[in-house]
């Protein structure tokens, strides 16, 4: 995995659940502040901060899930790329060893082959009436 990715994972979570939070104190105080009249400040309720808040965190988390998406799919394509590499290496190890045993292979049918017509040609040589046991005669 990729580091960035890791460490978006806990700031991800941890707006979320501060998310949460902050709904429950907007529901918690919420209820007291609708029962009293509206003071006449120009500083904001506590449910518009919450709100603000909560807008906040949501942007917060897009971004970062956005930054976690992104992330994720270049380590995927660097571990596809990785994994053709690999795929190629092997194909052409395995080529080169096949072709490698194929010569082995070759040679010692060949070298089975040339010991046998020499074993051949001396039993030939033994056996009357052969082209072999004339020519040793001569």
């Amino acid at each position: 995995m990729n580091t960035s990715f890791i460490r978006t994972v806990p700031v991800v979570l941890a707006l979320a659940l501060a998310s949460i939070g902050v709904s429950a104190v907007a529901q918690t105080t919420a209820a007291p502040a609708a029962a009293a009249p509206a003071p006449a400040t120009a500083e904001p309720s506590t449910t518009e901060k919450v709100k603000e808040a909560g807008k906040d965190a949501v942007d917060a988390t897009k971004r970062t899930t956005k930054k976690a998406v992104n992330a994720t799919e270049r380590g995927t394509k660097k571990a596809w790329n990785a994994t053709k590499r690999t795929t190629k290496k092997a194909t052409n190890a395995t080529k080169s060893v096949a072709a490698k045993t194929g010569d082995a292979v070759e040679t010692a049918g060949h070298k089975t082959a040339d010991g046998m017509r020499s074993a051949g040609k001396a039993i030939g040589e033994k056996v009357p009436g052969t082209a072999e046991n004339e020519a040793a005669k001569k």
